[in-house]
């Protein structure tokens, strides 16, 4: 069993994601936060395998919850995916550099959202494909 714990300020967007993520076999959603500071609590109480983090949250955001989550010895096993409406360059490079293993834009499919969670609790990293893209112009562009 995945044990997936919901960080995002919207409460109907936590409810949809917990209602499409409780529906699978092999998915249970542990807890659900609606803050930076709120999550990376639960997580440390929880210790689920998944962390679903939205950006953008009040007071500590969800890049710096998930640098929380990253840097804490105990919490080692937890893979944080980053969920936001905005697949803007600097999110992406900053939520890799803070530890997330995956970045998706809520605009994704639902039954692409499931599939990423059994990606990065399996270990393997993910992004959506939008940001692949934009990943691989930036890296083209340097190169």
């Amino acid at each position: 069993m995945i044990r997936v714990l919901l960080a995002d300020d919207q409460a109907l967007v936590r409810a949809g994601f917990r209602a499409l993520l409780d529906a699978q076999d092999d998915i249970q959603v542990v807890g659900e936060a609606g803050t930076g500071d709120e999550a990376v609590r639960l997580a440390g109480e929880l210790t689920p395998d998944v962390v679903l983090m939205d950006i953008r949250m009040p007071g500590v955001d969800g890049l710096a919850a998930t640098r929380q989550i990253a840097s804490n010895e105990r919490l080692h096993g937890v893979k944080v995916v980053i969920l936001t409406t905005f697949g803007l360059d600097e999110y992406v490079f900053e939520a890799i550099r803070s530890g997330a293993s995956g970045f998706l834009v809520k605009d994704t499919e639902p039954a692409e959202l499931v599939q990423a969670v059994r990606v990065v609790a399996a270990g393997e990293a993910l992004l959506s494909p939008s940001v692949t893209r934009q990943l691989i112009s930036e890296f083209a562009a340097r190169a």
